[in-house]
């Protein structure tokens, strides 16, 4: 079998070695892919793969003059050298999955970072990756809340790779490697969890989470000196970032010893944020809004509320209804008319078909 060299920067190498050639595509058509004994996840990758292309910044598919490759067939790539042949990974039925296919998948990277592999991963770096970690996460959180769990599972397959990728590096570089990683997190797990492997004993999850902050308390000690928080990634989302905030300093001590208290602060910092509008001071309104804010994110704690998908929620809930508003308008009017026009729509015409799509349940 022959495979394309591609030249492109914009489409991860590991997709090129799960799908067929683009000769062997075109002769057999995407009926006998879907006919193939290959396992499913190499039939996934060749059907997503135009999408990927596009999620790497090309949306159009190339036509003849990209390149010297098949128009159509993705990024421009030319030249051909024989593919070693990388064998399909075996899937044990789901009662006897332990993890054995693992470093098959570590086996795939090296081989994408070999020197005779591709040349897009073999550019990557930490840095380069930041941004696909965060959007592989954001994808298995999207597949979560979709409840579709074929989704899920080829999600989980993006993040990991994101891993191994990520562990290889450190490995080129003598820092460490793929079975560090895994080490490193079982020995966590093991120290962290002393009431299933060693003899502490604990009444319910909540002394668990307490038991977990003291071991991290202790673990800090024979580190350089570090605070409760400093183990909150600053670049996690901020409603997120609030919520483990109060979460980790609740653990100590430091929090309100009911949902009054929470709730009566959610009412302090709102008329504080009141003074601050009256005043048109535009930076004292902003800290009172985040204050606010971060209040609102201490309740939602207090009443076992994630706030992140709390507001994600509200956001969905939001977008249908204002897609039913959207789609009156065109119905009813044909489009949007000039705000600013004599035609406009006021805000009590909008509310009618706003109040529509919440009658019908959206």
């Amino acid at each position: 079998m022959q495979r394309r060299v591609c030249h492109s920067q914009r489409v991860p190498g590991a997709l090129f070695l799960l799908v067929r050639s683009v000769e062997e595509k075109r002769d057999l058509g995407d009926e006998a892919e879907e006919d193939s004994p290959a396992p499913r996840a190499y039939r996934r990758a060749g059907r997503s793969f135009r999408g990927v292309h596009a999620r790497h910044g090309n949306r159009a598919r190339p036509g003849a003059g990209e390149g010297r490759g098949t128009a159509g067939a993705g990024p421009a790539c030319y030249g051909f050298v024989m593919a070693r042949p990388f064998d399909p990974v075996v899937v044990p039925p789901l009662a006897e999955q332990r993890g054995q296919t693992f470093p098959r998948l570590v086996e795939l990277m090296q081989r994408l970072l070999a020197p005779d592999g591709c040349p897009w991963d073999r550019k990557q770096s930490f840095e380069t990756l930041r941004k696909y970690v965060l959007e592989e996460a954001c994808e298995v959180i999207d597949a979560i809340d979709a409840g579709d769990r074929g989704e899920l599972r080829g999600e989980l397959g993006d993040l990991l790779l994101q891993v191994v990728f990520q562990a290889e590096l450190g490995r080129a570089e003598g820092a460490f490697g793929p079975d560090d990683v895994v080490a490193a997190i079982c020995e966590k797990l093991v120290r962290r969890h002393p009431h299933v492997f060693a003899d502490m004993t604990v009444e319910d999850a909540d002394e668990v989470l307490r038991n977990w902050e003291l071991i991290k308390a202790k673990e800090r000690a024979n580190k350089p000196k570090q605070g409760i928080l400093s183990g909150v990634p600053r670049s996690l989302p901020a409603l997120v970032r609030a919520q483990r905030i109060g979460e980790k300093v609740a653990r100590v001590g430091f929090d309100w010893p009911d949902v009054a208290g929470s709730r009566a602060k959610v009412a302090e910092e709102i008329r504080e944020l009141d003074e601050a509008i009256a005043t048109g001071d535009a930076g004292e309104i902003e800290a009172e809004l985040g204050d606010a804010l971060f209040a609102l994110v201490n309740l939602a704690r207090h009443v076992n509320v994630d706030a992140e998908s709390a507001l994600r929620r509200t956001i969905d809930k939001f977008t249908r209804r204002f897609d039913h508003v959207e789609a009156r308008v065109r119905e009813r009017h044909g489009g949007w008319p000039d705000p600013g026009g004599e035609d406009h729509l006021t805000l009590q015409e909008l509310d009618v078909y706003w109040e529509e799509s919440k009658k019908s349940g959206r």
